[in-house]
């Protein structure tokens, strides 16, 4: 189909997909004992074209989400002239794309390594007439050493080289359930453990505050994310059902 024919075909179900979402969003949150609206929802639009981002923008969802640096570049330009997008990055973020990805971030999610923090230090740094990027660590909860993320026990040495870096802002932490398919008990399971550890190294800081988002809870599970504590969920495919 054709940007019109999209925009003719999909907006009404994205419009759908949406509202479910955000319905999800309020029951989960009622459930906690927690106002909707502190759980900010992230679309990402990794999988699906600028054209079907665009709607989920027009929707009134301006967070959007890619897991490639070079798709934010090409979908920014995409969408240029389009309602005000805060782009997210959830994938890896390689240390030699820092300089041109920065500038067009909302949010880093993806800070897993010493090594790329003096990248995104160095990058923000450079460009002085830019406010500091608001950065997550991301950590892996697992043992796998093919996940990404930084390890647990190797998170509080990240954590406290963020909260003193100069030109990026740390806000909080990152994860994802164990298995990709992980739901109910397992996943609950692997988000408690990242808000412990988040309150852990909170106290540990200057500014406990500096850790107040908890970026987790995808599709399939963010409700479970929500009851223990989510800021942030990053939702793809429940948006854009029926649509690819």
């Amino acid at each position: 189909m054709n940007g019109r024919q999209w925009s003719t075909a999909g907006r009404d179900r994205i419009g759908e997909n949406l509202a479910a979402v955000r319905d999800r969003v309020e029951a989960a949150c009622r459930q906690a004992g927690r106002p909707a609206a502190s759980v900010r929802l992230v679309a990402v639009t990794k999988y699906v074209s600028a054209d079907l981002s665009r709607l989920v923008l027009e929707a009134g969802c301006p967070d959007l989400a890619e897991s490639r640096p070079q798709a934010i570049w090409e979908k920014a330009a995409a969408l240029a002239g389009s309602p005000a997008v805060r782009w997210h990055l959830i994938g890896h973020l390689q240390r030699n794309k820092t300089r041109r990805t920065l500038p067009l971030l909302a949010m880093l999610h993806t800070l897993d390594s010493l090594r790329l923090l003096e990248a995104v230090a160095a990058a923000a740094d450079s460009a002085a007439d830019r406010p500091p990027c608001d950065t997550l660590v991301e950590v892996n909860l697992t043992s796998d050493p093919g996940r990404s993320g930084v390890a647990i026990d190797d998170a509080a040495a990240v954590v406290l080289a963020a909260g003193a870096a100069p030109g990026i802002r740390l806000r909080g932490l990152m994860g994802m359930a164990g298995r990709p398919d992980a739901a109910g008990a397992d996943a609950r399971r692997d988000f408690a453990r990242l808000r412990r550890l988040r309150d852990d190294l909170a106290a540990r800081l200057p500014d406990p505050t500096m850790l107040a988002e908890l970026s987790m809870g995808m599709s399939g599970d963010f409700e479970e994310a929500i009851l223990e504590g989510a800021t942030i969920i990053r939702v793809g495919s429940a948006l854009f059902e029926g649509l690819r």
